[in-house]
């Protein structure tokens, strides 16, 4: 019989975190909150959203935050874009196991956070693509997953065409994203 306070949070008490507009994730059983995010984060996140739903089609799911992503009982998070390597991953809950891209739009409050903690537990859990949004320098960031951390496979800006070798036929436009 367990004694004390509790040390590592799961996903029962992740459920019981009363809904109070913030957004809450479970990394490796810590809580961690992050602010509402910007106007501009949010067109960021619909722009690329429509180009990622006109390109994925079933068997693969796209979704936008906020959805958990259930990676283990001790890690639940909310990305801003999420695909789903396949249906069968969606439930009740969320997104259960690894799902194929995780994309971040950075914000100045969360920015160290997703290139440190968010992407080293990304890697330890197996989730193969992740992306980051940066409105600051007005970059997007693609990384793949290669010996249990993640490379850069391709990187454009505000002016650039990003098209993602792992996904032939799929081209994000700069000046579409970044207008």
């Amino acid at each position: 019989m367990q004694t004390g306070l509790k040390t590592k949070l799961d996903y029962a008490d992740y459920c019981a975190i009363p809904p109070n507009g913030k957004r809450y994730e479970l990394i490796a059983g810590q809580v961690h909150v992050a602010p509402a995010p910007s106007p501009l984060h949010q067109r960021l996140v619909q722009r690329l959203l429509r180009a990622l739903e006109d390109h994925f089609r079933p068997p693969r799911e796209v979704l936008v935050s906020p959805v958990d992503v259930i990676l283990t009982d001790n890690d639940v998070v909310q990305p801003d874009i999420v695909v789903a390597a396949s249906s069968a991953q969606v439930s009740d809950r969320g997104i259960e196991g690894a799902p194929l891209i995780v994309v971040e739009v950075l914000s100045p409050a969360t920015a160290q956070y997703d290139r440190t903690t968010k992407a080293q537990r990304y890697a330890a859990l197996g989730v193969p693509h992740y992306w980051l949004v940066d409105p600051v320098s007005q970059q997007m960031e693609c990384y793949r997953l290669a010996g249990g951390a993640y490379q850069l496979v391709v990187t454009g800006g505000a002016e650039a065409t990003v098209s993602h070798p792992d996904f032939p036929g799929l081209h994000i436009s700069g000046p579409t994203l970044w207008r």
